[in-house]
């Protein structure tokens, strides 16, 4: 009785330090900087929350507790107007970015689910037709502290259909750190005019990284059989092939198409397949974006950041210019490039 008596006490003892932890002082994001968000009303996503706050040891203190009717594709803006108050009641200021552990709904209206969640819901982040939207205060920024400079709070859904897949993501973020993976970044101009948008960008970023890391544009429509696939960007309504390939720690890999970020009810390739693959992040448009390259991720912007030493969070949200349509995917704090190259 006195030894279990102990331990009881020793565990009440470990959640009170936990409570206490510094704040670091990084130049990055940290453990203890990042909110995780649990929706309680779905198994899946306490499961998911359970196992990621324990593997990368974030205090008890950043996990903040909502309830809605999980498995289903939209949050009102009502809905989402008081999450909200539970979140600006019990997120500190010292909270610099937020994971979801849901990927389902993902969307709140017209707007992302991720986007609603790091700037609030805003319909200037929306578009009816082919419009642009209000512009991301982080893009392609050197800040450290989103929210302490621009009031946005980065937000990525840890995105699964199971705790195995769930699992399977966090462990290999968690692996990609600091191991400075290399590989090579796969950049397709494909034969869709329509999606192929980006490749406007190609032969600046494989001029810029020329020296810094192996990047290979390849014209066609698939890529098969690589084995040190690092980053991966294309531009289709499906992507074929890709279980054929092995994406190296801490992989970013995304398709530029409309329905991508309708994770679980698609008419195209859900941008969980890249995570299902073995990519680390990915991104998708949960609304009609339009072929606007600005409200998908900028190919050089990720790739620069990322190898400058930013987690994926970071690095991924640093890069889309009009974010609101657009859900970010993936481990938060995977950070394989941990040296400062200028």
């Amino acid at each position: 009785m006195c030894v279990g008596w102990l331990a009881v006490a020793l565990q009440s003892c470990n959640a009170i330090l936990d409570w206490f932890i510094p704040v670091p002082t990084e130049p990055w994001l940290t453990s203890s900087e990042l909110a995780v968000i649990v929706n309680q009303a779905d198994p899946l996503s306490v499961q998911i929350a359970d196992y990621y706050r324990q593997q990368r040891k974030i205090p008890r203190r950043n996990l903040i507790s909502v309830k809605f009717a999980p498995d289903r594709p939209e949050l009102s803006p009502s809905e989402f107007s008081q999450i909200q108050k539970t979140l600006d009641q019990q997120l500190p200021a010292y909270i610099q970015a937020i994971a979801l552990t849901w990927a389902a709904p993902y969307r709140v209206g017209c707007m992302s689910i991720t986007t609603a969640f790091a700037l609030g819901f805003d319909t200037a982040y929306c578009a009816n037709q082919c419009k642009l939207t209000k512009a991301n205060p982080y893009f392609n920024s050197n800040s450290v502290d989103p929210y302490t400079d621009f009031k946005l709070r980065p937000t990525i859904a840890i995105a699964a259909t199971s705790f195995e897949q769930a699992k399977a993501l966090i462990d290999r973020g968690i692996a990609a750190d600091g191991t400075e993976p290399g590989g090579t970044a796969y950049l397709l101009s494909t034969g869709d005019k329509t999606r192929n948008v980006r490749s406007a960008f190609y032969p600046q970023i494989t001029q810029y990284f020329s020296t810094r890391f192996t990047t290979q544009v390849i014209t066609g429509d698939t890529l098969k059989n690589k084995s040190d696939v690092m980053f991966y960007f294309t531009g289709l309504l499906k992507v074929d092939q890709i279980d054929s390939n092995q994406f190296r720690p801490g992989a970013i890999a995304d398709h530029l198409t409309s329905f991508g970020g309708m994770l679980t009810d698609s008419s195209q390739m859900s941008s969980l397949r890249w995570l299902e693959a073995g990519a680390t992040g990915s991104y998708g448009a949960v609304v009609e974006p339009c072929n606007f390259p600005q409200k998908f991720p900028h190919p050089g912007v990720v790739m620069d950041h990322y190898l400058s030493g930013n987690t994926l969070v970071e690095a991924y949200w640093k890069s889309v210019a009009m974010p609101g349509q657009g859900i970010f995917i993936g481990e938060p704090l995977a950070r394989p490039f941990w040296k400062i190259k200028s």
